[in-house]
């Protein structure tokens, strides 16, 4: 599989004119290596080309995750002042300076950009998330296979934490109970993101931290939450009723209720990305709630939270076999409640499948 991934990245540095691939730690370079380094003051850096096996320059303390792999490596020490000379090595190696190397401007940090300038002083860096993100956005057999395992782990965790949910527990109890239940489950303990947890006004955002707010009765409660599983995620939203809510409160949920089943159905081969934003969002506006949904209508999942493509207006992409996407309309009332739906869908050779199947209607908890 890696070789293959390999393959079609040679091919694609080929096709965008560029000499050579720079990837720091990160969901890219498990993708194409396998290799999983955490970010941190050591840099890690691979160069992929066209013509030579990956060039990769790491800690010493790291040369055993690399041990027999079909690698170039150059292996540094303890002392920073020495580490940009090991990164001038690996450069020359490759013969990169004066070439156009395609780096990642979303992951790619200052910090290993700056050793790799140094070696290559006089080369170019584009953006290559394009040529990156080609590669990814078709998930195969055993990645949706993964997300489906993350799905159903997600799934799973939030049932369980459902009976828990009491009127005055804080949001950070809820959340921290759901991601006991997560990793009991089965979730890698890297999780795509720390679970959202928001009732009431709390609910208005969609991107809403855990607070020590109590959950209160007539409050909605929002929860977005996921899994990890063999690195592919999931990205789930529920909303809840606490006790009795005002009519609405309820209606609005109906509303996007709606909104989702729209977006849902309108995933197709051929079709493209802004196709699912504009029958999600029609719904919302039809029914007067438009200037509530401030967001996009989803974005792409798999070994990240957030990744190609996105389900927004303006992305005439079309949607194709493989790619993986969550549809998640909302309306957040300012200061008073909110409400989103977010399933988790991927492209088939005929329509978009549904990968979780959790209950959507309002459900009332904590009564």
């Amino acid at each position: 599989m890696i070789s293959s991934r390999l393959s079609k990245l040679s091919e694609s540095l080929r096709t965008s004119g560029l000499e050579a691939l720079a990837l720091n730690a990160g969901p890219s370079l498990v993708y194409l290596t396998g290799l999983h380094f955490h970010l941190s003051e050591r840099p890690v850096v691979a160069l992929f080309t066209t013509d030579h096996e990956p060039v990769i320059i790491l800690p010493e303390l790291e040369m055993l995750k690399v041990s027999g792999m079909p690698v170039k490596a150059f292996p540094y020490g303890e002392n920073p002042a020495d580490w940009d000379g090991f990164f001038q090595q690996a450069v020359t190696f490759l013969k990169l300076d004066r070439k156009r190397i395609g780096v990642e401007p979303r992951q790619m940090r200052l910090l290993e950009f700056r050793h790799i300038k140094f070696g290559a002083p006089k080369a170019d860096f584009p953006d290559a998330s394009g040529v990156v993100s080609n590669l990814r956005v078709r998930k195969d057999a055993d990645e949706v296979a993964a997300m489906r395992k993350a799905v159903k782990v997600a799934q799973s965790a939030l049932e369980a934490s459902i009976p828990l949910i009491q009127v005055g527990m804080t949001e950070k109890e809820l959340a921290s109970e759901l991601v006991v239940q997560l990793l009991r489950g089965g979730s890698q303990s890297e999780m795509p993101f720390a679970p959202i947890v928001s009732g009431g006004p709390n609910s208005a955002n969609p991107h809403a931290s855990p607070s020590d707010r109590k959950i209160q009765p007539g409050d909605l409660l929002v929860v977005d939450w996921g899994a990890a599983v063999d690195g592919y995620i999931s990205d789930l939203t529920r909303t809840f009723a606490v006790g009795q809510v005002e009519a609405e409160y309820r209606k609005i949920h109906q509303i996007v209720l709606e909104a989702n089943e729209a977006g849902r159905a309108a995933g197709k081969p051929g079709t493209p990305c802004a196709a699912v934003d504009k029958a999600s969002r029609e719904v919302i506006e039809k029914a007067g709630y438009g200037v509530y949904f401030t967001h996009r209508t989803g974005h792409g999942i798999g070994m990240e939270g957030h990744e190609e493509p996105y389900m927004r207006s303006d992305n005439m992409e079309l949607l194709e076999p493989g790619m993986a996407y969550t549809v998640e309309p909302g309306i957040y009332l300012p200061e008073r409640n909110g409400v989103r739906i977010e399933d988790n869908v991927v492209i088939t050779g005929t329509e978009a499948e549904c990968l979780s199947d959790m209950p959507r209607e309002l459900r009332v908890v904590g009564s």
